[in-house]
């Protein structure tokens, strides 16, 4: 069964296409992630899914109902927390959760088991006003604002951006939680570490999906042998291994240089020596198994080519 069924959504704004002909369904009970840059169509593409915001063409479902007729009974049935923190500055974390769940009809009491893990992180905080409180705070008190009502799917834009690497794991481990209690989870994010902790993936590009699977299947789909590759002068060394005979990408990631090569051509033997022979005489290579951003990345470079 699908909570999120789209069909050929796309949105432009004047000339500029925002989101082409988007098509995905997410199961219901999963966390489905949506991968890709700034300015890629992420935030618009959930404007659309949470019906803030109509398409200029196509059609979808959330929870069986259609986005646009049904668009007053889906925002009974969602949890929408945008990119941007959106409570009330001024107002305290318990002043925001009682609105917001009023808004919905119900009480922070009659709900405080569906938040109680995370509202017990930041209830010693509950008459600090919101606009005081740090990132991870931030980030904790949304997201019980957007579970306050029960929904049966959660929508998250870029909820980590911003946000330290140890509020980050704390939020994942809380969205899995969340999900093992049947709540289906749809999230973006820039960053490609989080990208495998989600169930299954779509890459999407200057608004148009460029693939998609579990990041198992992205990973073990990436058709070029891979190696990562660091010397001293490693900007230079990005340049010649970019010109070297049977290297199709070369692309920097943190302290080294991943590499895809035509294994028919070349080997990491050979690479390394030509690196040697043009001035790089503490060059080092070995071989890894490509990761999201690799898949992403050639990926892009494919549906750039086809483009």
């Amino acid at each position: 069964m699908y909570s999120i069924e789209i069909d050929n959504i796309s949105k432009s704004y004047g000339k500029t296409a925002a989101v082409r002909d988007i098509s995905l369904k997410v199961e219901t009970g999963e966390i489905f992630g949506l991968i890709g840059p700034d300015g890629a169509g992420k935030t618009t593409l959930f404007r659309i899914m949470t019906t803030l915001m109509m398409p200029d063409s196509g059609k979808g479902r959330i929870c069986g109902l259609d986005m646009v007729k049904d668009y007053f009974m889906i925002r009974k049935k969602i949890g929408y927390m945008p990119g941007k923190f959106s409570l009330y500055q001024d107002l305290s974390v318990k002043e925001n959760l009682e609105f917001f769940a009023t808004l919905f009809g119900t009480t922070v009491e009659d709900s405080y088991q569906t938040i109680k893990e995370i509202y017990s992180q930041i209830e010693p905080f509950r008459d600090r006003r919101a606009g005081k409180l740090s990132g991870g705070m931030k980030q904790k008190l949304a997201l019980c604002c957007a579970l306050v009502h029960k929904p049966s799917v959660l929508f998250l834009d870029e909820p980590t951006t911003g946000v330290d690497a140890v509020s980050r794991k704390e939020f994942w481990n809380m969205l899995g939680r969340i999900r093992e209690s049947g709540v289906t989870v749809f999230v973006s994010t820039p960053y490609m570490d989080e990208a495998a902790l989600c169930d299954r993936l779509a890459l999407i590009k200057e608004g148009s999906i460029i693939g998609t699977g579990t990041p198992s299947s992205l990973v073990k789909a990436y058709p070029h042998r891979m190696l990562s590759v660091k010397a001293g002068r490693m900007y230079p060394l990005l340049k010649k291994l970019r010109e070297t005979p049977g290297v199709i990408s070369c692309f920097s990631f943190g302290d080294s240089h991943h590499v895809a090569y035509d294994a028919t051509r070349t080997d990491s033997r050979s690479i390394v020596e030509e690196a040697v022979r043009a001035g790089f005489p503490d060059c080092t290579a070995k071989e890894i198994t490509p990761g999201i951003e690799d898949c992403f990345m050639q990926l892009s470079r494919k549906w750039t080519t086809q483009d």
